[in-house]
């Protein structure tokens, strides 16, 4: 058995802020002040302090001398060197779930994807934040399965990692885009295909257009936003 350590204050008040910032409540550029903060959660600052340093090696605040911390924008840029790694690594774990996967495996990895549909269609909308919520949790959720079949610690802690941010444009996309969950369901399909017949490069090829569909999205309503 594993030893887990419960996780600090720190990081609960990390994953607190960083739902917020994930979801657009604390908007790009805006100030996340300690003293607020700390009173609000009734908390100390140094706790609310090591929170945000988290959340800087996280890309999710920005933190300068005198000003303090700040929602750290989306930029092309950031976007682009985000997905270019984000891809490669999906496209790996990919790989090594074909290499190492038995029937039993399988059954559990199509019944994750089977609650990511669900999920997908019970969403309401772009609006729907609590909907597009539980989506980005069975995604991750399906993830999760698939690190249990690789048993990559390396693989898993570095994808783990990726989650606030890819989490972030996932919110931007889903809500910019009344498409966004048809393109899930279409990936789905693709990825169940090329996991049945055992197909490497179809799985490849399947999870590089989903990725590059998903980053031209974010791109596009980032223009959006800088022309409007």
């Amino acid at each position: 058995m594993q030893f887990q350590a419960p996780e600090s204050l720190s990081e609960q008040i990390a994953q607190h802020l960083g739902q917020r910032i994930i979801t657009g409540v604390l908007a790009p550029g805006e100030r996340v002040q300690e003293l607020k903060v700390a009173g609000e959660l009734d908390v100390s600052r140094g706790s609310v302090r090591e929170a945000l340093l988290i959340l800087e090696r996280r890309y999710l605040v920005e933190i300068f001398p005198r000003r303090g911390a700040v929602v750290s924008r989306l930029t092309p840029s950031l976007v682009n060197s985000l997905y270019d790694i984000y891809i490669e690594l999906l496209c790996m774990l990919g790989r090594k779930v074909l290499e190492q996967w038995s029937a039993e495996d399988l059954a559990g990895l199509f019944a994750a994807m089977d609650e990511l549909r669900r999920t997908l269609k019970q969403t309401a909308g772009p609006s729907d934040d609590d909907g597009i919520r539980r989506v980005v949790d069975a995604g991750f959720g399906l993830m999760r399965y698939a690190y249990g079949l690789v048993d990559n610690p390396f693989l898993e802690e570095t994808l783990e990692n990726f989650r606030p941010a890819i989490s972030r444009t996932y919110y931007v996309a889903m809500e910019g885009y009344q498409g966004g969950t048809d393109n899930t369901q279409q990936f789905l399909q693709e990825l169940t295909v090329a996991v049945q017949q055992g197909d490497a490069d179809a799985l490849d090829a399947a999870i590089r257009r989903f990725g590059e569909h998903q980053r031209r999205q974010v791109l596009a309503i980032l223009e959006q936003e800088t022309t409007a």
